[in-house]
């Protein structure tokens, strides 16, 4: 299939991701194949599917843990590979045992700790600064200093957001990080990484089953599903007619008050509402109107 042209295309920049003709398997399952995909730098790309569509094994192959079964990764130029200081990873939100001997600094200088800068005397001054850096971008000074396990699941998830920034990433690959968190920490949680590519030209690579906090900020979609993958804008991927090619059944996409509701029909219906807790036959999956 034929891939929307990236607004940076053509201008000289390196892109921040390539994958070319990639295909993951495992035994006779094909999680997905002939994926191309081009992110340039400050591009925001949210990754939709139902559970088992390979969305958190596509950031496994980009964060070198998974290798593809064919084709090529890239980030910044260079093959996908562990300890890339190019790449910052946001996880999902879990609670931290209240009893965790950790503060908030310590959190976010591991992610330091992990680009292998060191922590020797003469380099104790360096790490100190680029941890208060990090803390101060994402808001978190006033509590830097407190045991992680005394804070709330927003206040953590803010400082596993600085902990991707310590190496001055070129893509943050960000896994569900929206997941366990109220309305009001997960507009706060996609504010603090829509910042970061606008001020520094940070791609987002938004692995999500809830569009709806992010949709004013996605550049393009890609939805994975059944082995069949479609890339494009939100308007142009949301569609009925995308949909129930891709889950190979009949799937409307209505207008609801000012939403946009994903309604399919047997097993279509179990793949959409899987995700987001539902029900079976409940099968709802919904976005801004407004912005699709």
């Amino acid at each position: 299939m034929t891939e929307p042209t990236s607004k940076n295309a053509g201008n000289g920049h390196v892109p921040a991701l390539e994958l070319t003709g990639a295909r993951l398997s495992f035994g006779e399952r094909t999680l997905w194949q002939n994926l191309d995909l081009t992110v340039e730098p400050g591009e925001f790309v949210a990754v939709l599917g139902p559970n088992g569509s390979g969305k958190t094994s596509l950031l496994k192959v980009l964060l070198g843990q998974l290798a593809l079964s064919s084709g090529t990764a890239r980030i910044a130029g260079s093959p996908a590979r562990k300890g890339n200081s190019h790449v910052g990873y946001i996880p999902q939100q879990k609670s931290l045992d209240d009893g965790l001997p950790l503060r908030g600094r310590d959190l976010v200088g591991l992610g330091v700790d992990g680009h292998q800068w060191g922590t020797g005397i003469l380099r104790r001054g360096r790490r100190r600064a680029i941890v208060d850096a990090a803390v101060a971008e994402v808001g978190a000074q006033n509590y830097a200093d407190a045991p992680i396990g005394s804070m709330s699941g927003g206040e953590q998830q803010r400082l596993r957001i600085a902990q991707a920034l310590v190496g001055n990433p070129q893509i943050l690959l960000c896994d569900e990080p929206l997941l366990s968190l109220d309305l009001a920490n997960q507009n706060l949680v996609s504010g603090l990484i829509d910042r970061r590519r606008r001020t520094h030209d940070t791609a987002v690579l938004f692995v999500t089953h809830e569009i709806n906090p992010i949709l004013p900020l996605v550049d393009r979609v890609l939805y994975l599903v059944d082995g069949q993958f479609r890339i494009g804008k939100p308007e142009e991927v949301m569609t009925s007619e995308v949909l129930s090619e891709l889950y190979r059944t009949d799937v409307e996409v209505l207008h609801v008050r000012g939403r946009l509701v994903v309604i399919g029909t047997g097993d279509a219906i179990d793949a959409l509402g899987s995700a987001g807790g539902l029900r079976p036959g409940e099968g709802v999956h919904h976005t801004d109107e407004g912005h699709a």
